[in-house]
C-alpha cells in the first residue's frame, strides 16, 4: 500500500546451526534431504556481537585459616538462561530505502537499536521486503524490495533468523525470491519460510545456545507470495481468514504436525505467522483457533505479523500468542498506530519460558525506532490487551 494515501477506514536471528530437521511437506510426512537453498548456514567473518561464552575457569581462592566445606558431589550446574528477541516487520525498501540512501548508510533505521538487538542470544525479526529486482514487480507501488547492503546492518544488529514468510517475499517473481533466500544465508543469517521448494520453504530453523535448542518455523497466511510446490519456489503458506481462508482442517493439521515434530527434537518451538486484518488492534477468530491449535502441538510460544499495529495476547494451555508487533521499520508515517510496536524478549530456562520483556518504540521521521518510556509506553501498552499474561 502507499505509505501517503492510507486505506479508506483506517484513520481513526557462537554460531547459528541451521539444522535439518525432519519436515512434513505439504502433503504429508517425509524427511528434507540438504540440498540447493537448505545448506547449513556457515560462519562468517562478520558473525554476531553476542555475549562471551561463560568461562569455567576460576580464579584460586586466597588461603584460609579454616577448612572449606567439601563440594557437593551430585549437585546439577545452574542452567544459564537463554534470551531470544523479536521484533516485527522490518520494510526496508522504498521511501526507507531512500532515507538510508541520502543518510549514507543502507542500514540507518537499524542503527539505533542495534546494539539492544545484538545483545539477545538470538535474535529474530520478519523481513518484508526482497533483496533482488530480478523480475517485475507484482504489486505496483507495494513491492518491496531493499538493496543486499542492508544484510551489513542486519547482521551488526544481531540477527540470527530471518523470517521470509510474507505477502512480500514474492513481490519481483520467482527468481528474486530464491535470490532473496540465498543472499540472507550468504550473509551468515539463517532464512525462514521460503525457498526453492515446498521442502526447503517448511523447513524449520533450529538455533543452539547455551545447551538449549530453539526451533522456528514460519508460515504466510496472507497470500500474493506463491505457494511453495514440490519444484517451485514459494513460502510456506496456510489458508485461514481475512485473505485466504476459509481456514481447512487438513492443511491446520499438517502445520501441527511439523511443529510437534519440531517440538520433539528441540527445547522450546517459537512459530511466526504473518495473518490477521490490517489496521486493527483486535486479532480475528482464525487467529486465535490456530494460535491454540499450534499450543496445543507443542509450540511455546507463536509471535505474530502483518497487522502494522499491535495486537492483543492470548494464553492458552501455558503457552501464549502474541498476535502482532506492529511494524519495526516500515515507511507508514500516515497515522499514529502504524509508528507504534514492542520488541519482545523471551527468556528460556531449560527449554521454559520464564521471563519476558515488552519494550515499546516509536517509529521517527527517518523510519528508525526509537525506545519510549513514560506516557507513550504507557498508550502502547494500553493497546495490548492481555499484556499482563506474559510472564515477567
Amino acid at each position: 500500500m502507499s505509505r501517503r494515501d492510507p486505506p479508506a477506514g483506517a484513520l481513526a536471528a557462537v554460531t547459528v546451526i541451521l539444522l535439518v530437521t525432519a519436515g512434513c511437506s505439504g502433503g504429508g510426512g517425509g524427511s528434507a534431504a540438504p540440498h540447493g537453498d537448505s545448506a547449513p548456514v556457515q560462519p562468517t567473518s562478520e558473525s554476531s556481537p553476542r555475549p562471551p561464552t561463560e568461562s569455567t575457569t576460576q580464579a584460586s581462592p586466597p588461603p584460609t585459616t579454616e577448612p572449606s566445606p567439601p563440594p557437593t558431589q551430585d549437585a546439577d550446574p545452574p542452567e544459564r538462561a537463554v534470551t531470544v528477541t523479536v521484533v516485527g516487520d522490518m520494510m526496508l525498501g522504498r521511501a526507507v530505502a531512500d532515507v538510508a540512501h541520502a543518510a549514507g548508510d543502507p542500514s540507518a533505521p537499524l542503527r539505533p537499536m542495534a546494539g539492544r538487538l545484538a545483545r539477545a542470544d538470538i535474535t529474530v525479526g520478519n523481513l518484508e521486503s526482497t533483496l533482488s529486482t530480478s523480475g517485475p514487480p507484482r504489486q505496483g507501488d507495494d513491492s518491496f524490495a531493499a538493496s543486499p547492503a542492508v544484510l551489513r546492518g542486519l547482521r551488526a544488529a544481531g540477527f540470527d533468523v530471518l523470517g521470509l514468510a510474507n505477502n512480500h517475499t514474492g513481490d519481483y517473481g520467482r527468481p528474486a525470491l530464491v535470490e532473496t533466500v540465498r543472499r540472507v544465508r550468504t550473509a551468515g543469517i539463517a532464512p525462514l519460510g521460503a525457498g526453492r521448494d515446498r521442502s526447503a520453504a517448511w523447513r524449520p530453523v533450529v538455533v543452539s545456545r547455551a545447551g538449549t535448542r530453539v526451533g522456528f518455523v514460519a508460515f504466510n497466511a496472507i497470500g500474493e507470495t506463491y505457494r511453495p510446490k514440490a519444484f517451485s519456489p514459494g513460502a510456506a503458506s496456510l489458508r485461514m481468514a481475512p485473505r485466504t481462508g476459509p481456514l481447512r482442517p487438513a492443511e491446520l493439521r499438517r502445520l501441527q504436525a511439523r511443529v510437534r515434530a519440531l517440538a520433539a527434537r528441540t527445547d522450546a518451538v517459537v512459530v511466526l505467522p504473518h495473518w490477521g486484518d490490517q489496521y486493527t488492534h483486535q486479532p480475528m477468530p482464525d487467529q486465535r483457533r490456530v494460535g491454540r491449535a499450534l499450543l496445543d502441538a507443542g509450540a511455546t510460544v507463536v509471535v505474530g505479523g502483518h497487522p502494522h499495529w499491535v495486537q492483543d495476547v492470548q494464553r492458552h494451555r501455558g503457552g501464549f500468542v502474541v498476535h502482532s508487533l506492529g511494524n519495526f521499520v516500515f515507511d507508514m508515517d500516515f497515522m499514529t498506530e502504524t509508528q507504534q510496536g514492542i520488541v519482545l524478549d523471551l527468556t528460556f530456562r531449560g527449554g521454559a519460558l520464564t521471563r519476558t520483556r515488552v519494550t515499546p518504540y516509536v517509529i521517527g521521521t527517518d523510519f528508525a525506532p526509537r525506545p519510549v518510556t513514560g506516557a507513550a509506553a504507557r498508550e502502547i501498552r494500553a493497546d495490548i490487551d492481555g499484556l499482563g499474561l506474559l510472564p515477567r
